[in-house]
């Protein structure tokens, strides 16, 4: 299932067996089955250096995922900077929980196998992102 960690900060994920039963649904809306996933929430910093070390990429961004999916079975980490949460949230003009639910969901759309690199795929993702954070909002009424 779901385990959350913190690397380098203090952050509390609220309702965590709301999101479990969420990622639930959303692994299993694609047909597949939900493994272990580790969602670690972290600093600009420390994603930075994960991303300098793992990938060589020399920037910040607000989630790193690392797949270990095998058959039908969803399994990875997500690196999550709660910094670039903030400062997407203030930017897109949403709420924090908003964009943070979007974060997760697209490191989880990417272990399905979603990708983003061209601008049809980064139009999939986007409408999967709503769809399915609009499922988690049902999911709190």
């Amino acid at each position: 299932m779901v385990s959350y960690y913190n690397e380098d900060i203090r952050f509390n994920l609220k309702d965590k067996r709301l999101n479990n039963r969420w990622l639930k649904m959303v692994v299993e809306s694609e047909i597949k089955k939900l493994g272990p996933l580790s969602i670690i929430f972290c600093s600009d910093n420390y994603i930075l250096d994960v991303n300098m070390k793992y990938l060589q990429h020399d920037y910040f961004t607000d989630i790193i995922t690392f797949d270990y999916c095998e058959k039908n079975v969803v399994s990875g980490d997500l690196f999550i900077s709660i910094d670039s949460v903030r400062e997407n949230a203030v930017h897109y003009g949403t709420r924090f929980e908003d964009e943070l639910d979007r974060v997760m969901v697209h490191g989880v759309l990417h272990l399905l196998g979603y990708d983003d690199h061209t601008e049809e795929d980064i139009a999939v993702m986007r409408e999967k992102e709503n769809y399915y954070v609009k499922m988690k909002r049902s999911l709190q009424a």
